[in-house]
């Protein structure tokens, strides 16, 4: 008789391995269940016993996380309120989301979730922030804009209340708007390239009527020559709300007319995509004596720099 290669040998071993596992998630997915509806018809000691049975049986996290909610649940029906609440903290912490809806449980009972929640999330919040700024550290960017964006979520939260208007975690929103921001910027595949336009057909040409062109008029800048700059009467910038963990250095180009209007804006290098368009905003308000040529006003394009320090 032939013997089987190693690796066929393997490959067996494997598809056991899968099939087996696949039969204990489908057993731990009935057992749940079961649990479930032991719970709903008030057997809280069964489904206590079979939810601690399958705490055990190391499984999945979304199956964790129903399993430690119910557990609370039937820990609170049976009166140990001391152990309904560790299991209530552990809920919280792998979920800080989390909340019991009105249909699954008793006002009582999404009290002492809320009160939980109350009481962990401005430090889980904390935790979520380091972890997020260790993945932005490590240039993990689409993680740490996840974790940031997750940061924002929980303190947008009701049960933070006040406190996230007041340090550490108004802080902490601040630097995470920022990061989140640099983190999606850097997370961001490079725009694909454009197609390359079909050749339009050809077009028979007919003579058009004879006419004056209008004139072209002309935009100086810095680099002409016998060009006198316009002289800033009246240039303000808006000041950068909030903190900035790096520095940051960008450019807004500005036409001025011959009467030393602005007659257009754009930031040729962004701050951020909020501050720009306060920039903008600001600079079509901008007045300038305008430029010269040799004594005659003309259109001049000029370069602002516009530089936030890092805030520390």
């Amino acid at each position: 008789m032939k013997r089987p290669t190693t690796s066929a040998w393997f490959g067996s071993l494997v598809a056991a391995m899968l099939l087996a596992t696949s039969a204990v998630q489908a057993q731990n997915a009935n057992d749940l269940s079961a649990a479930r509806d032991l719970y709903a018809s008030a057997a809280y000691d069964e489904a206590l016993t079979m939810l601690d049975r399958l705490r055990a049986s190391n499984p999945s996290p979304s199956d964790g996380k129903t399993i430690d909610q119910y557990r609370a649940f039937c820990l609170l029906a049976l009166g140990r309120s001391a152990d309904a609440q560790q299991a209530i903290e552990a809920v919280v912490a792998a979920e800080p989301s989390y909340q019991p809806g009105q249909s699954e449980v008793p006002p009582r009972v999404r009290a002492m979730f809320s009160e939980a929640r109350k009481r962990m999330l401005p430090s889980l919040i904390q935790q979520r922030y380091a972890v997020a700024k260790a993945a932005f550290d490590r240039r993990e960017w689409p993680t740490a804009a996840s974790g940031f964006s997750q940061v924002l979520v929980m303190l947008a939260d009701s049960d933070v209340g006040l406190a996230a208007n007041k340090p550490p975690l108004s802080d902490i929103r601040t630097l995470a708007v920022g990061f989140e921001e640099l983190a999606a910027k850097a997370a961001a595949p490079p725009p694909a390239p454009a197609p390359t336009p079909a050749a339009p057909p050809p077009v028979a040409v007919v003579a058009a009527p004879t006419s004056v062109p209008a004139p072209v008029v002309r935009v100086y800048t810095a680099d002409d020559p016998n060009v006198v700059p316009p002289v800033a009467i009246a240039q303000a910038l808006p000041s950068f709300r909030g903190l900035s963990p790096i520095q940051r250095v960008g450019r807004i180009e500005v036409i001025i007319d011959e009467t030393g209007a602005v007659e257009s804006a754009f930031m040729s290098a962004s701050i951020t995509q909020t501050y720009d368009k306060l920039a903008v905003a600001a600079a079509r308000t901008w007045r300038y004596q305008p430029a010269t040529l040799n004594g005659a006003p003309v259109k001049f394009r000029k370069v602002v720099q516009i530089t936030v320090k890092p805030t520390t």
